[in-house]
């Protein structure tokens, strides 16, 4: 009896621990099922989005969307934008399109050395294009000759024409150098200076010449006309000094009952003013001579 009641007691132990058993494999089964479901619908998804993008992105062999890689580098097609700085050694576009390059608020190109140092850059903004360098230069697309350039000492112009198309002309506020000023076929040439003088110099000398027309000079005070070696020449057919002041003779003279004469002297003051006095059978420059004291 004792031994049938302790292989009682052993069985019963035996058979709850085959009960447990039993349940917990079907619970790691289904959960492992269950996990590899749960595995398999993220990994599709996954996949799902993947293609999804590459399909919207138009992803390639070749490049993405509008960008292709080639043999000679990468290639946009139609409008880009880029939010970061863009590093690269040559930009160009198709031979039958330009090249546009557009921003909210400025384009800016910069140049640097190999230490990094900024050593050009060109901003086109709303209000101005500035260009920051040691020597801006502007050549001519068929021979390559320099038609523009500026440095901090000078400015070249190497065209073979400068024209000024503004009302006002050319304003310039120090010296100007040049060997030749013309103006348009059948248009006048204006020096002019409203409130200061001009001045005219040449170490070999000054050459103004009109071929087809008159050269007048006019001012409101004085003219003067001064040689410090040589001497002024006039070569004309005539020539003629209007305004001059007229004397008259003193009541000293012989011939003073004639109140008027055809005929003028020519005479000159010790001063070199000139003045016309009435002509007689000899000199009258010294009977009219009172006029030299009013210079």
């Amino acid at each position: 009896e004792q031994y049938m009641v302790s292989m009682e007691q052993n069985r019963e132990p035996r058979n709850k621990p085959r009960h447990l058993w039993s349940t917990g494999i079907y619970f790691y089964r289904s959960r492992s099922v269950y996990f590899f479901l749960l595995y398999n619908m993220v990994t599709h998804l996954h996949l799902y989005l993947k293609i999804l993008i590459f399909k919207k992105k138009n992803f390639g062999l070749d490049g993405m969307g509008n960008l292709r890689v080639t043999k000679k580098g990468i290639r946009l097609e139609g409008i880009s934008e880029f939010l970061l700085p863009l590093y690269v050694k040559e930009i160009h576009s198709r031979k039958d399109s330009p090249l546009v390059l557009q921003s909210d608020r400025n384009v800016t190109v910069n140049a640097r050395n190999h230490m990094g140092q900024l050593t050009g850059q060109l901003t086109v903004g709303a209000d101005a294009v500035e260009a920051q360098c040691k020597r801006f230069e502007v050549r001519a697309s068929e021979d390559g000759r320099v038609l523009f350039s500026a440095d901090e000492d000078e400015i070249t112009i190497g065209a073979e024409k400068l024209k000024v198309t503004g009302t006002e002309g050319a304003v310039f506020g120090h010296s100007v150098e040049t060997p030749h000023i013309r103006a348009e076929p059948s248009q006048d040439l204006r020096l002019e200076s409203p409130t200061r003088s001009l001045i005219m110099e040449a170490p070999r000398g000054v050459q103004v010449s009109a071929a087809a027309g008159d050269f007048k000079a006019a001012c409101r005070k004085e003219l003067h006309l001064q040689s410090t070696e040589g001497e002024i020449f006039l070569n004309a057919d005539t020539i003629r000094l209007g305004n001059l002041p007229t004397g008259s003779f003193s009541s000293s003279s012989p011939s003073s009952s004639h109140s008027r004469q055809p005929v003028y002297e020519l005479c000159v003051c010790p001063n070199g003013k000139l003045y016309l006095s009435p002509a007689g059978v000899g000199s009258t420059c010294q009977s009219s001579s009172n006029i030299c004291l009013w210079s």
